[in-house]
């Protein structure tokens, strides 16, 4: 037979069991708010680029062919593939892994501008680049902040597989 609590000890459990309550909900509260806000950044700097490269209707589209690099950026002639588009002695998109001096890309026009981003599959996934590093970064959050292990892992399995697929890509 168990012994019967007092009832001055039963008393004592419930605020404990509340203030645990609440700081539970606190908790869940904030670290689903920070897992919500990285997402959010990693979705936001990537749509930057991803615009131009994933709604290229009425855009043009063409080919450069990088000849110089300098100060963060490389420049080349542009050849227009698309009706409309007009060639370029020179338009620039940004030196990064994804572009090499020498090398011809195919390429979406910002309107109204020079620059380009690079467009196909290598350009689309190396847009989405930001939001594969922010479901790493997200993952822990989830996994460490959230205590939801499986969704953290998932979490980390889609941004490597982003990441990865980007590096194999360019």
């Amino acid at each position: 037979m168990i012994p019967a609590m007092p009832a001055s000890a039963a008393a004592a459990a419930r605020p404990r069991q509340a203030s645990r309550a609440v700081l539970r909900f606190g908790r869940v509260a904030a670290m689903g708010t920070v897992t919500a806000l990285i997402l959010i950044a990693g979705v936001w700097a990537s749509w930057g680029t991803a615009q131009h490269v994933l709604l290229t209707k009425g855009r043009e589209q063409g080919t450069v062919e990088v000849t110089r690099c300098g100060d963060g950026s490389c420049s080349g002639p542009y050849a227009p593939v698309s009706a409309g588009s007009q060639a370029r002695e020179r338009v620039v998109i940004e030196d990064s892994v994804a572009v090499a001096k020498g090398r011809t890309y195919s390429v979406v026009m910002k309107p109204g501008s020079d620059d380009v981003v690079r467009s196909g599959p290598a350009g689309v996934l190396y847009a989405w680049v930001p939001l594969g590093g922010a479901l790493l970064l997200a993952s822990v959050v989830v996994a460490g902040g959230l205590r939801r292990a499986r969704a953290g892992w998932v979490m980390a399995g889609a941004g490597v597989a982003l990441l990865t697929a980007a590096f194999v890509a360019v």
